[in-house]
């Protein structure tokens, strides 16, 4: 038996995984990093378009600041989000992405004078600041107020995650790549580490440790098309539902982006749209407008994809093969802005379509792509339900999303809850409260049990099930029943049909009995996970009556406040179940900085909490009487929701702008 000891163990090789890891080395914590693949290789770089933090250098961005951003992030999230949360956010992703850019992350600069831009179709000319003039650009997202959306052309991804795995690398980070960790050590509600599983050799070692950060990304495997890597299938999750005890939060809210290309569902950025970019029907007409007047196709992720499937349900999509499709036309940003700022989607677009999108429109429809569930934790990212278990990232809900994220906020979330999460589980380590007390016999025991399951997967059986098989159904099931719009109908049949993947599942018979290197192993036990959280998606969204963000039921169609103003909890309490438990958080109205409201798409559609208009009153009395008394607009914000202690000491200061200085800060 192989046992290693570390201070702090995490899970996952992304963004969120390095930034928490040299988070806790750089406060003196010793700290091994388990991934399933070279870091450089993680999902983290498929993310294209930017990351968004309120820095206001761009002229379009003038004016902003956190709480415009947090207004837009709340609103996005409609609603379902922790707004102390967001607060935390929305405050620190400034210094992130400063702290990145020393750490080498070539942002996009401004660059002074007059530039040709695409605004609502018409090419317009803007006049960046001399001031203004090397410092990080942004460009515009959808549902934001402001241009916030820093960049690196479209590479945003790939640039931050090569900068943070050198340093990384620089910081003296164990990492540990090709292991898989296969179930949390836990008893009596403590989280000791985990037990993992080398991919190339299959043997088992133990890691034991103070604090366990689990930061594996989403599972937006379990659909058939995804934006998502293959390797994005949900393990962190699961393995926080097996142990009975950590809770998973809002596993039903899953986004799907408006423009992924057709048929393999890779995306091209926000950042087309956001750099003046159309969607266009089979006659060539941009419809956006005619449901989305304002925003047009810069809504949020969410109402765009509703749009662009009602339009192909009125039958205005292209035909295909591959079904009906829309288009994206970028060619009105010239060949130059897209060889520069669209690098990446140009080369997909050439590879895989065979097409050049600065002469040719692109075949786009939405496709699943994130995941806002997650390990439910607490505002330091610590699990609500087993001490010592935090997690950050996509793997998280703590809950800074609620019900739709914001494109570029979640880029800047991996970074952020990074860092902070990385402060927290510090000050965890460094307190007598994480000492731990384990007998090797536990570790014995759970790795016995990790074991005696792969080894009963290589036996044969009566009635023996093909894991392919079984997989392939779960992710039709999921793209059919569980998809954009929803319905009870579908729901309840994809419930059923799933439970009996499930119970089908434990028959699994792997026909290459190695232990060793065997992908076919490898996709057993994990389909039988995945088909667990696909249970607790298609669950959860059954039993929440009411459209929120994401999740759109058909039969269902206003947001309702009175009853469903909560959060949804996921246990797997008991091996033997086939169903998850689903029970229910309360958001409180009664502290947050912004009531419930309109989000301002459509009509609308919403039964309004009874305590929300009191709340709403609250509000602007305070605000009314502070702005009377002159006070400023941090004074007031934190009469109306104080949040700034909650933050790591080395983050609380303000943050400085072109047009905002603050005496005796750091800028």
């Amino acid at each position: 038996m192989k046992i290693t000891y570390t201070d702090v163990l995490v899970v996952g090789g992304g963004l969120a995984g390095l930034r928490a890891a040299t988070g806790v080395k750089q406060r003196g914590q010793d700290c091994i990093l388990l991934t399933l693949v070279p870091p450089k290789r993680s999902h983290s770089a498929a993310a294209q378009g930017g990351m968004q933090a309120s820095l206001g250098n761009a002229i379009k961005g003038e004016g902003d600041n956190e709480d415009v951003h947090f207004e837009d992030t709340i609103k996005g999230s409609d609603w379902g989000a922790d707004q102390k949360v967001a607060r935390l956010f929305v405050n620190t992703a400034p210094k992130a992405i400063r702290q990145l850019s020393n750490w080498g992350v070539p942002w996009t600069r401004i660059r002074e004078g007059d530039h040709q831009v695409v605004i609502n179709a018409q090419k317009v000319i803007i006049t960046e600041k001399t001031d203004a003039h090397g410092l990080i650009h942004a460009r515009d997202f959808g549902g934001t107020k402001k241009w916030r959306t820093c960049y690196t052309s479209d590479g945003t991804g790939h640039s931050m995650l090569f900068a943070m795995d050198n340093k990384a690398h620089e910081d003296g980070i164990e990492v540990r790549e090709r292991m898989e960790a296969m179930a949390i050590i836990h008893e009596n509600g403590r989280c000791y580490g985990a037990v993992a599983r080398n991919l190339m050799t299959g043997e088992l070692v133990a890691y034991i440790a103070k604090s366990t950060i689990i930061a594996t990304g989403g599972f937006g495997r379990i659909y058939k098309v995804s934006t998502n890597a293959v390797i994005c299938q949900g393990m962190g999750q699961a393995m926080a539902l097996e142990t009975g005890v950590a809770t998973l939060g809002n596993m039903e809210a899953i986004q799907f982006h408006p423009t992924a290309i057709v048929p393999v569902g890779i995306l091209t950025t926000e950042g087309c749209r956001g750099d003046g970019g159309l969607l266009t029907d089979v006659d060539g007409y941009r419809f956006m407008p005619d449901y989305e007047p304002e925003k047009k196709e810069l809504a949020s992720r969410d109402v765009v994809s509703r749009r662009m499937v009602e339009h192909m349900r009125k039958g205005k999509g292209v035909k295909s093969r591959y079904g009906d499709h829309l288009w994206l036309d970028i060619t009105i940003l010239g060949r130059d802005h897209i060889e520069k700022n669209l690098r990446e989607v140009k080369e997909i677009c050439e590879s895989f379509l065979g097409i050049d999108p600065a002469e040719e429109p692109i075949p786009v429809r939405p496709t699943q792509h994130y995941s806002m569930g997650g390990i439910r934790t607490d505002f330091r990212g610590e699990s609500q339900t087993m001490k010592g278990l935090f997690s950050c990232g996509e793997a998280a809900c703590w809950d800074m999303h609620g019900f739709n994220r914001l494109g570029g906020n979640s880029v800047a979330e991996t970074v952020v809850s990074g860092m902070l999460v990385a402060e927290y589980v510090a000050d965890y380590c460094e307190s007598e409260e994480s000492n731990i007390d384990i007998h090797t016999s536990l570790v014995k025991e759970f790795m016995d049990k990790e074991q005696d399951k792969l080894d009963f997967l290589l036996k044969d059986k009566a009635d023996a099930e093909d894991a392919y098989v079984l997989r392939a159904r779960m992710e039709d099931i999921m793209m059919d029943k569980v998809g954009i719009f929803r319905n009870g109908e579908d729901l309840q049949d994809a419930v059923d049909e799933l439970e009996q993947l499930l119970i089908r599942s434990r028959n699994i018979v792997v026909k290459s009995k190695t232990l060793s290197a065997s992908p076919e192993l490898f996709n057993a036990y994990r389909t039988q996970r995945m088909l667990k959280l696909a249970l607790c998606t298609a669950k959860g969204a059954l039993d929440r009556k009411e459209s929120r963000g994401a999740h759109s039921r058909e039969d269902f169609p206003e947001r309702n406040d009175a009853e469903y103003l909560k959060r949804t909890i996921t246990t797997w309490p008991d091996d033997n179940q086939t169903i998850p438990t689903v029970t229910y958080e309360d958001i409180d109205i009664s502290d947050m900085e912004l009531p419930p409201g309109f989000r301002g798409y459509g009509k609308d559609m919403t039964i309004h909490h009874p305590e929300s208009e009191k709340r709403q009153a609250q509000v602007d009395k305070i605000r009314e009487d502070l702005e009377a008394e002159g006070k400023d607009r941090f004074e007031i914000q934190e009469a109306l929701m104080p949040f700034r202690e909650m933050l790591p000491e080395r983050y609380q200061d303000k943050n400085e702008r072109l047009y905002e200085k603050f005496e005796g800060e750091e800028s």
